[in-house]
């Protein structure tokens, strides 16, 4: 379908993108680290508690979103996207509070280290170490010890996957869902190898021609973009990971990749669900979830969430 119409009305006001500009990360986390809703008017939950922990390696800020009183909950944790370099606790706010009511999760959202301060695999590493604590933190949690899921938006599918992976190898806790909104999961930029990236190139916020730039900040020094823990697309067996929600949207850059990650899951023996929305672009989360074609999208996260698997 065509572009909603209502997301054509912002695109027609974007001048045309400047070859020549580079990305300034700090200019960069000032414009797009702040929510589009202010605080009166996001989904309310029990209970958000802002708290720092320590981990192994480093102190890390996460909030902790309650749906409703309780005795116990299942768990989710949530990764902010913002290409590695950007976002923030409260970017995302707005996104988390619909997700924790409709699923009936305790979310913990991470405010991981950031790209350039902080390159591969330093985001990774903290996400994983977040997910660690929760688990070891499950009492006072109150989680119920059986659900445990990760979930991201753009770059924080890429970290959802990649911690997936690394549960599956250490075999220190056991992830049993994953939910990846329109996720950058191959970080090769040397060819444009889906076809999204050629029908989407330009004109639908996030431009392929800009997404190496973007990106490079996390791939600071030699990391190898074939690495699954980078590009969690690249992994060749997929099989005993979590079930798996993927959603992309018809005018995202990263569309194809996210279907075909999805479909490489299913050919594993992974339960997988994939849903593209039509009409809209990458990033639609907060941004357009107040258009009657796209609100659903936390409630169909919640079903896949409270499913038996």
């Amino acid at each position: 379908m065509p572009v909603h119409p209502e997301i054509k009305k912002i695109l027609d006001t974007i001048p045309e993108s400047d070859p020549y500009k580079r990305i300034i990360p700090e200019e960069h986390r000032k414009m797009f680290d702040k929510p589009i809703l202010p605080i009166e008017k996001r989904v309310h939950v029990y209970s958000v508690e802002e708290k720092t922990i320590l981990t192994s390696t480093t102190e890390i800020k996460i909030r902790i979103y309650t749906p409703e009183e309780g005795e116990e909950f299942p768990l989710l944790m949530y990764f902010h996207g913002g290409a590695f370099f950007s976002g923030n606790l409260e970017s995302h706010d707005e996104i988390v509070r619909p997700i924790c009511k409709e699923s009936g999760y305790k979310v913990i959202a991470v405010e991981y280290r950031l790209a350039p301060e902080h390159p591969f695999p330093i985001p990774l590493d903290d996400c994983y170490q977040v997910t660690k604590w929760a688990v070891e933190h499950g009492k006072e949690l109150k989680w119920d010890g059986k659900n445990l899921a990760l979930a991201g938006d753009s770059s924080g599918g890429n970290l959802a996957a990649a911690v997936s992976l690394m549960a599956r190898e250490k075999q220190e806790f056991t992830v049993t869902k994953q939910v990846l909104y329109y996720p950058s999961l191959d970080l090769d930029f040397s060819e444009f190898r889906y076809p999204s990236l050629i029908e989407n190139r330009k004109g639908y916020f996030v431009e392929s021609d800009t997404l190496a730039e973007h990106n490079s900040f996390y791939l600071k020094g030699k990391v190898d973009t074939d690495h699954p823990l980078v590009s969690p697309i690249r992994e060749e067996n997929l099989e005993n990971l979590p079930a798996a929600l993927v959603i992309t949207a018809e005018y995202d850059p990263m569309r194809d990749e996210g279907e075909l990650f999805a479909e490489k899951l299913k050919n594993a023996g992974v339960r997988t669900e994939t849903i593209r929305y039509e009409g809209v672009t990458h990033g639609f989360l907060g941004k357009f979830t107040h258009l009657a074609e796209y609100r659903d999208v936390y409630q169909r996260t919640g079903s896949f969430l409270k499913k038996e698997m």
